[in-house]
């Protein structure tokens, strides 16, 4: 057991340090754990833009819910996003097994993704946008200055019998766009202009 927890450690520095090891045009890799220094209280307030998809196809969304630490272990780092069934990222969230978050200086970023669907039409063609992709092909917008990408190692489908309190069972009463997915992404890699 105790060989078996060396090598799983082992395992996971070498993945952090391949994470710093891959690089975007225009960006910098950075290690979430030495030079993330956001609040994880608030960095979802600032309304950063999730994008899920492929070289094929891919959606974005504002979101304004999240989670940021570790999961299944110290060294595996995390991000948790929560996606409502009736959003068309919903869809591209089930399909594929990567997503990126990012953040912006434009607020108007968040404004028209958070209001706007990428079923009527292509919401970053309409902000002047520009997609590129990670070395693992995760789409993200390279006007973007901080792009976090996870890879999907789990999600819950909540449902209202999941409930302990009444804090979600009042918020949900009143949400239509149905209960959230919670889907936690392990950091794969993480850059900054």
């Amino acid at each position: 057991m105790k060989k078996f927890f060396i090598f799983a450690i082992i395992l996971t520095m070498l993945s952090l340090q391949d994470i710093a090891a891959q690089s975007l045009e225009g960006y910098r890799a950075i290690n979430l754990k030495e030079e993330f220094t956001d609040n994880a209280f608030t960095f979802f307030s600032r309304a950063p833009i999730l994008l899920s998809g492929d070289k094929t196809a891919h959606n974005a969304m504002t979101i304004g819910w999240g989670s940021l630490g570790n999961y299944l272990g110290y060294n595996r780092l995390t991000v948790s996003v929560y996606v409502a069934p009736a959003r068309y990222t919903y869809e591209f969230m089930e399909r594929y097994p990567r997503f990126t978050i990012m953040e912006f200086d434009d607020e108007q970023v968040a404004q028209y993704m958070g209001s706007h669907s990428g079923r009527d039409g292509d919401k970053a063609a309409a902000l002047g946008l520009h997609v590129a992709y990670t070395p693992s092909g995760t789409p993200y917008y390279t006007e973007a200055k901080t792009v976090i990408e996870c890879e999907i190692i789990t999600a819950f489908h909540q449902q209202e019998g999941d409930f302990r309190s009444d804090t979600p069972r009042n918020f949900y009463d009143r949400f239509s766009a149905g209960i959230h997915a919670v889907y936690i992404g392990e950091v794969i890699g993480a850059w900054k202009k």
